[in-house]
Parts: C-alpha cells; structure tokens; sequence
C-alpha cells in the first residue's frame, strides 16, 4: 500500500517523475540548443583546435548546464521536487540528436567541393 505525505500526488502508474512529461521535452530541446549554439561559436572560432572539436565542445557546455540545473534543483535554487536521473537522460538524448545532427552536416560540407574548386579525381 503506497502512503503519501501532504501535498504529493501520483501520476504515470506510480511514477514521481514520468517519462513522457513536458518537462523532458523542455531538458531535451535545452541541451539540443545549447550544443547547437556553442558548437557553431567554436565552429566560428579563428583557434583551428576549436574548430576541429567544435561538436565536442558544443556538446560538452550542454551537458555541463544540463548538470548545473540538475544541481541547482537538488539544493532548491529553484521550485522543484530535486534533481532527477531522468531529466539527465533526456538532458544527454538532446546532446546526442544535437551531435548527430551536427556530424551528418558537418560530413554533407566536406564532402561538397567548393564552387569554382576542381572535383578531386582519384587515380585508379
């Protein structure tokens, strides 16, 4: 038999925190932005070490940020029930479609030869 203290509530067969809730939607689309804006920053970057790790530099701020919210819900910084392993799953499934997205275009711009450059012919 399940008790329950004032002011909780169950949802989703039991589960305090659900799988499918807006707020995995909100940690998914977070970490996707942020590793799409800090990998196209060191994309940018005149350092050619940035620029060759822009997705992993990308990728690292957002789990990073991801982190430090999950932290700062676990010390009440702001409204929430704590930091939850399930956020942080939803967290890195953003920064992976975002890495997975950002290698497949980053692979479909090499792979075009610049307008005006001759095609490479391999010899055979």
């Amino acid at each position: 038999m399940a008790t329950f203290r004032m002011g909780e509530t169950q949802s989703n067969g039991g589960g305090e925190d659900p799988w499918l809730a807006p707020d995995k939607l909100y940690h998914l689309v977070f970490c996707f932005s942020i590793s799409l804006l800090f990998s196209t920053l060191a994309a940018f970057s005149r350092h050619s070490f940035l620029r060759r790790h822009s997705i992993w530099i990308g990728s690292a701020f957002s789990l990073a940020a991801g982190a430090a919210k999950e932290a700062a819900d676990q010390f009440g910084v702001f409204p929430s029930a704590g930091a939850s392993a399930r956020d942080a799953v939803a967290d890195a499934i953003g920064v992976v479609i975002a890495a997975f997205l950002l290698f497949l275009w980053r692979k479909s711009r090499r792979s075009r030869p610049e307008p005006g450059q001759p095609r490479p012919i391999l010899p055979v």
